[in-house]
């Protein structure tokens, strides 16, 4: 004779919540393994600069974000814009537009590894925009903007690998 066991909603819940929560780390932990992308999205996304406007930073000197019905497909990332006129400068003249080291935090790159970049903590710097991972990180980016910036540009793309 067997036996059914009989297990609670609740129990099953918890024992799915479980198995996912492990699945996520396992997912994260692999991703950490891999070569990054070469344009910071974030784990869940594929959104360049976090949907910022790539354009604006140069053309109307602030973080703006961007909207979806203004975006294209561009290194791999979706990148998304204010306007139709600033995607259309995008479009044209991509890499004059996109961030440097792929939008990853230019101090970070600098030091040899990639951090995320925040497009509110940004720079233009001889016509390149810059992110960085925090205030507090550009604070020290800015002490030595032109060393840091030799320094990254050395170590882009292969900090990647």
């Amino acid at each position: 004779m067997t036996t059914a066991t009989l297990r609670s909603p609740t129990g099953v819940f918890v024992e799915f919540f479980a198995k996912l929560l492990v699945a996520a780390v396992l997912m994260l932990g692999t991703q950490a393994a891999l070569a990054a992308d070469p344009v910071y999205t974030g784990t869940f996304s594929n959104k360049a600069l976090s949907g910022y406007d790539a354009v604006a930073y140069h053309t109307q000197g602030e973080a703006v974000k961007g909207d979806r019905d203004f975006s294209t497909e561009y290194n791999g990332a979706r990148w998304q814009f204010s306007s139709a006129e600033n995607l259309a400068l995008f479009e044209a003249e991509p890499e004059r537009y996109a961030p440097a080291y792929g939008g990853y935090c230019a101090w970070a790159v600098s030091q040899g590894y990639t951090a995320k970049g925040d497009p509110k903590v940004w720079a233009i710097v001889d016509g390149r925009l810059f992110v960085n991972y925090n205030a507090d990180v550009q604070a020290t980016w800015n002490e030595d903007r032109p060393g840091f910036i030799t320094a990254a540009d050395d170590n882009w793309p292969t900090v990647l690998n």
